[in-house]
Order: C-alpha cells, then sequence, then structure tokens
C-alpha cells in the first residue's frame, strides 16, 4: 500500500510540475517526456530508487530471517528460475543472495554439459546440487532447458523432449514426497523490453557478456520459444510443483514481487537468538603484533 501510494504521489508531483508557471515550451516536453518514459509497455509505473531500495531492504531482512528457519528446522528447498534470455533472472536471484550466507542459499548455474555428461541419465547433472539439510539450491536454469533451448534450438532430439515431458512431473513428485519444497518462477518479459535490453548490452561493456549468439539467435525464434513455454506450462504446471508467473518488464517491482511471494511461500517464523557480547581482547600474550608487518608489500592505497 505504502508503496502503491508513493508511486501515486511520484505521478501527482510530475503534473503539478508540468502546470506549475514558469516552464517554457522546451522545458514542459522536456518533463512530459520523463513522465511518458517513467512506465513500462504494460503502462506500469517505474518504482523510484529509493522507495525499491528501502521495500528491498526490508524483504532481505526477512530473508535472513528465512535462513535461520531452514537452518533450524533443517528443511531443504530447490527454487528454479526459467524465463527468456534477458528476462531478469541473474538480477532477481542478485537481488534475493545479497545479504544472506552463500552457505545456506547456494546458486547452481551449469554450463553446457560435458560429452560425459551427455552419456549420464538427463536429470543426474542436476540432482547432484540438490540441498542438503538446512539448504536451499536456486538453480539458475535448470532441468527445464529441454524444454526451452535444447527444443527450440535442436540441441535434443524429438524423442528426448518427449520423453522429458513425459517424465518431468514424476521425477518433480518424487523430489517433493522426499521432503524437498519445490518452488518454480517463469520470469515473463515483454518482446519491446528485451529488444531494448538486447541492444543495450550490446553498448555497455559491463553487460556484453550476457550476450551469446544464442540470446541473438533467440530474438529470431521468439514465437518458437513462446510455443515452448505453452507446452512446458501445460504439462509441468502441476498441483505438487506449479509454476508461478512473473512479469518482468519492470525490473525492481518484479524483484520485489518475486521476492515478496517466495516468502509467503515457505512458513517461517523467528529462530530465538542467545543475547551474546564482543569478549574483550585477553592482555596477557600481548606483543607490537603490527611491527611483524612493516616492510612487507602492501597494496598501495589508491582509494
Amino acid at each position: 500500500m505504502l508503496l502503491q501510494a508513493s508511486s501515486a504521489l511520484c505521478t501527482r508531483c510530475h503534473m503539478r510540475t508540468v502546470a506549475a508557471p514558469g516552464y517554457g515550451e522546451k522545458k514542459r516536453k522536456e518533463v512530459e517526456r520523463d513522465m511518458a518514459s517513467d512506465a513500462d509497455d504494460n503502462g506500469t509505473p517505474k518504482m523510484k530508487r529509493k522507495a525499491y531500495e528501502e521495500e528491498l531492504e526490508r524483504l532481505q531482512a526477512e530473508l535472513c530471517k528465512l535462513q535461520d528457519w531452514v537452518k533450524y528446522k533443517d528443511m531443504r528447498v530447490i527454487i528454479v528460475f526459467e524465463g527468456r534470455d534477458a528476462a531478469g533472472k541473474g538480477g532477481t536471484i542478485k537481488a534475493i543472495t545479497e545479504r544472506v550466507s552463500p552457505r545456506v542459499f547456494r546458486v547452481v548455474a551449469l554450463p553446457a554439459p560435458s560429452d560425459r555428461e551427455k552419456t549420464q541419465m538427463y536429470v543426474q547433472r542436476y540432482m547432484q546440487h540438490f540441498p542438503a539439510a538446512g539448504e536451499i539450491v536456486i538453480f539458475d536454469r535448470s532441468w527445464y532447458n529441454r524444454a526451452g533451448i535444447e527444443r527450440v534450438m535442436g540441441f535434443c532430439t524429438p524423442e528426448e523432449y518427449h520423453r522429458f515431458l513425459d517424465l518431468c512431473p514424476q521425477i518433480e513428485q518424487y523430489i517433493v514426497e522426499g521432503g524437498i519444497q519445490l518452488i518454480k518462477f517463469w520470469l515473463e518479459v515483454g518482446n519491446k523490453e528485451q529488444e531494448r535490453r538486447f541492444e543495450a548490452r550490446i553498448e555497455d561493456p559491463l553487460r556484453q557478456w550476457k550476450l551469446s549468439p544464442t540470446d541473438l539467435e533467440s530474438r529470431g525464434r521468439w514465437y518458437d520459444y513462446s510455443r515452448a513455454r505453452d507446452r512446458m506450462l501445460e504439462v509441468t504446471d502441476t498441483a505438487h510443483a506449479p509454476w508461478y508467473i512473473v512479469r518482468s518488464d519492470n525490473k525492481r517491482r518484479a524483484r520485489l514481487n518475486c521476492i515478496a511471494h517466495l516468502l509467503s511461500l515457505i512458513p517461517y517464523d523467528k529462530v530465538p537468538r542467545p543475547k551474546v557480547a564482543v569478549p574483550a581482547r585477553a592482555t596477557e600474550r600481548e606483543y607490537d603484533d603490527e611491527a611483524p608487518l612493516r616492510g612487507r608489500r602492501f597494496v598501495p592505497e589508491r582509494y
């Protein structure tokens, strides 16, 4: 509610600025252009950075509580992130894991299978990364590669694809019945926004590594990916392992919506912590421990 009110207030402020006296025609057009760009392709207003960061910090504090609870109860959780290229999977995962322990929240982003892995049972290389007690494993792309990129790009045979769709719901039921909570997110990015993000990656040296030839190929095969998505959802959106779809044209809202929903799916409580105090440094074996460092090679203090 607070965030909606904040967004509405920002919009009203823009409107008052446009109508305020003393603005020339050029300035008025600049402000109107800012207003027009202050929404995604679905017309949803973009969230201001301050409001986003404040809410993200609050949700990340809840993730820390969830982390303690998962350890306390020896829970095992798998979170799968899928979506088109440039849908925002990496940024969402980073927002989730930024403030938590990598020993509890483990991110798995597997490369293309090796020659040996290609001869294994398909899900075998994923299962070795499944969580032990007190762990949450996040798959940045998963066994659903077979239903998406492998299907569209011809990296698997039609027989392998259909066999995967037949077996996947059964395998996921086995996972859930084995005591693992399985949560699946599909990030849905629109055509225009994906194109904009690809173009930004071409120009930005900090993001060029994200753009592969396969990513570019996916632009021309948009509807092939759409049909693969539709079939995947039709077969694998089950009661025991449902898909949750996140609209991701607006990155900030998508991250917050995803984290908030994740927290709602795993019941947790605050783990009681004993009161602690930082102990004083012992002095019985005291010596000048800075002296041995003098004359050593220190990194130049450039900043």
